[in-house]
């Protein structure tokens, strides 16, 4: 099965509200929730209980999504071995699947790039922040999305990182000098304040879960974080 090649660029400031942060009893209705009030993309975070200390959901919620809205899927797997259950998150419908770089996610990185892209998904490389931004050069060729984490990953609601900014600013240059097209998204802490400060660092894709499923207007709140 192939996944959505729906097309946006860099230069494009994209709202990916995060389905961790929405009522799990009613996925369906929160993502056309989310689509109504602006959403570019639904941001949907996969933990496994081993890579993050949390579980989350799976495949099925993923298609659950899939099969009753109409939105790009941007599905963060926080997991060991993702290039194990990659084909069943194709199946599930995503466009983006985004893998992680360190070690204890326990793949093959480059491989698991390749699989993402030869099913027609985009492909996405995140770096948690004691990652230094060296870890994702050898791959950078190869991605569609950078994903910078603000927060150590595995708990909605965390304080975001500014500290994380220069990883960015890397990101940036190196995209410009290589003259490449990726995303540089950001996960975690992200309201309309942080998301200026990771917008002024070069970011354009920001993931955000409690300031926009818990705002009291929800319209209001994406469209603050697109014009921070």
């Amino acid at each position: 099965m192939s996944c959505g090649v729906k097309k946006w660029t860099f230069q494009d400031r994209i709202v990916a509200p995060s389905l961790l942060a929405a009522d799990f009893g009613r996925v369906g209705g929160e993502t056309s929730r989310a689509i109504n009030a602006g959403a570019d993309w639904m941001h949907l975070d996969v933990m496994d209980g081993h890579f993050v200390d949390n579980i989350s959901f799976g495949p099925a919620v993923i298609q659950a999504v899939h099969e009753t809205n109409d939105i790009f899927l941007d599905v963060h797997l926080m997991i060991t071995r993702p290039d194990h259950f990659l084909p069943r998150f194709i199946a599930a419908g995503a466009d983006l699947i985004t893998v992680h770089v360190e070690p204890e996610a326990d793949h093959d990185v480059a491989a698991t790039l390749k699989s993402i892209r030869d099913a027609n998904c985009k492909a996405g490389l995140a770096l948690n922040p004691a990652t230094p931004f060296d870890a994702v050069l050898p791959y950078l060729d190869d991605i569609d999305l950078l994903l910078v984490m603000t927060v150590v990953p595995g708990f909605g609601g965390q304080s975001f990182m500014s500290e994380v900014m220069p990883k960015i600013e890397a990101g940036v240059k190196y995209r410009s000098e290589n003259k490449l097209g990726y995303h540089i998204e950001v996960d975690g802490g992200i309201g309309s304040e942080t998301a200026a400060i990771a917008s002024a660092a070069g970011a354009n894709v920001f993931v955000a879960g409690s300031s926009t499923f818990g705002a009291p207007d929800m319209s209001a709140a994406v469209l603050a974080i697109r014009e921070a």
